[in-house]
């Protein structure tokens, strides 16, 4: 299949990377890097050469690939959500592939789809079951993992390449014991052999990033906003609310407001005046942008930044993973391929310049490499009412914006600040529209400009 470049409606390849909360200080002496928006189509100029260095040295990639290969995946997200629609209940998962992932896969369970699948520029992967059955069964497992979770079954996901739910135990009969009492469809489930024990990725060693009440150390995530107070999301698990916070610098900073740990694992910081949320990144002293929180799908390119190890990139590997930690399961992150340490906790996960999520824990290192997984980042704004830090102006040229409501008479229920999941309907502009991929809607991204997140119904 031909490269697919990015059209002016897919998402932005702007460089990304660990999102900075800055002091005045540290704002004013960092060098701002240009990004762009998701509705402006991004060129190799475009993309902070950071990114791409880690990119050729984690993903074994040239220059060229690098670049493509973003664009490529953010084309692919819109694509995939236009089809999910189309195929409904036969619909069962997509994915990209290749080293510039230029293969879009969109599995369906009904032959007769292909056809609409291959007419977007996809390939059609027929599959016995639905996503939505693999879904329902995964669900089965998090809920008899929450009545008795057992470290021998670390982690079980929706694999929507293998069409399965995927179970990977320490101890095969553990899995079996867990599988019978979720009564989750067996014919569903594989069981795979695994020497991983995963855990929460904060430590008790010094450092820059934050401390948590004068000891242990995680990474900031990404600068948030709740009203007029500024602050940041990181992991559940690196402290409780009422927790106090000093920054790299070991001033005051903030005090943790809410956290959730063991079940997820999110939280966020309040900071105090001394503190200013910017919508950075810190790569060698320069700011990156980021644009906003657009999911990026199975297969595409992921890279984190925490305090311990630094950028490092790999690719995304499953959502909708459940893991257990010594300390109990949470459910609902990310499994990829990028590696961790301890102290990276909390720090950010980003594609292109789109938030990802915050760290939350894995296994292995980064010498010998290792399976890392993020709590995504649009259900923790969701659930702590949290508005993401990201670059405002212009939303540049949207190209074509299909057909948009009137811009005059804009109304509707659409609204700034609110995350939309996929599938979500609203009106704007006269007209309704459904969302296509998920992300924290803000200003310039309105439905009738940006074809690559809404569809107009």
């Amino acid at each position: 299949m031909p490269h697919r470049h990015a059209r002016a409606a897919c998402a932005a390849i702007a460089a990304a990377g660990a999102l900075i909360l800055a002091g005045p200080q540290s704002a004013a002496t960092a060098q701002q890097v240009p990004g762009t928006s998701p509705v402006v189509t991004g060129s190799a100029a475009d993309v902070q050469p950071e990114l791409l260095d880690a990119m050729r040295r984690d993903l074994g990639l040239s220059r060229a690939q690098a670049t493509d290969r973003l664009e490529n995946e953010a084309e692919a997200g819109a694509t995939a959500g236009r089809l999910q629609h189309a195929l409904a209940g036969s619909y069962a998962g997509a994915w990209v592939a290749g080293a510039d992932s230029a293969t879009l896969t969109v599995a369906t369970t009904r032959a007769a789809d292909a056809a609409v699948i291959t007419a977007r520029g996809a390939r059609a992967e027929v599959v016995p079951h639905t996503l939505a059955e693999l879904d329902r069964a995964k669900a089965a497992l998090d809920r008899a993992a929450a009545r008795d979770a057992s470290t021998g079954v670390p982690v079980w996901y929706v694999d929507v390449r293998a069409n399965r739910v995927v179970v990977r135990a320490a101890e095969p009969a553990a899995a079996e014991r867990l599988i019978t009492a979720s009564r989750a469809d067996r014919a569903l489930v594989t069981v795979e052999k695994t020497t991983e024990r995963p855990r929460p990725l904060y430590d008790i060693r010094g450092g820059d990033a934050y401390y948590m009440g004068g000891s242990g150390r995680c990474s900031v995530g990404f600068a948030v906003t709740r009203g007029t107070t500024q602050g940041f999301a990181t992991a559940g698990h690196c402290g409780r609310a009422g927790t106090t916070t000093t920054g790299y610098n070991r001033v005051a900073q903030g005090t943790f407001q809410a956290s959730t740990f063991p079940g997820r694992d999110m939280a966020w910081v309040a900071a105090n005046s001394s503190w200013t949320a910017t919508p950075y990144v810190s790569r060698g002293g320069q700011n990156v942008q980021v644009a906003g929180s657009v999911q990026s799908p199975v297969g595409a390119s992921v890279c984190r930044s925490g305090s311990t190890t630094g950028w490092h990139c790999g690719t995304i590997q499953q959502h909708n993973t459940s893991v257990t930690y010594p300390e109990g399961t949470i459910s609902g992150v990310t499994r990829t391929t990028v590696c961790a340490e301890p102290g990276d906790s909390g720090g950010s996960y980003i594609s292109g310049s789109q938030a990802q999520g915050v760290t939350s824990g894995g296994s292995g290192d980064c010498r010998g490499g290792g399976t890392t997984y993020h709590q995504p980042i649009n259900p923790l704004l969701q659930a702590y009412g949290l508005t993401l830090k990201t670059t405002t102006g212009d939303p540049g040229d949207p190209g074509d914006p299909g057909d948009p409501g009137d811009p005059g008479e804009p109304g509707g229920t659409w609204a700034a600040g609110k995350v939309y999941a996929a599938g979500d309907q609203v009106t704007y502009g006269g007209a309704t529209y459904r969302c296509l991929q998920g992300h924290q809607a803000q200003a310039g991204w309105e439905p009738s400009n940006v074809p690559a997140l809404w569809q107009r119904v």
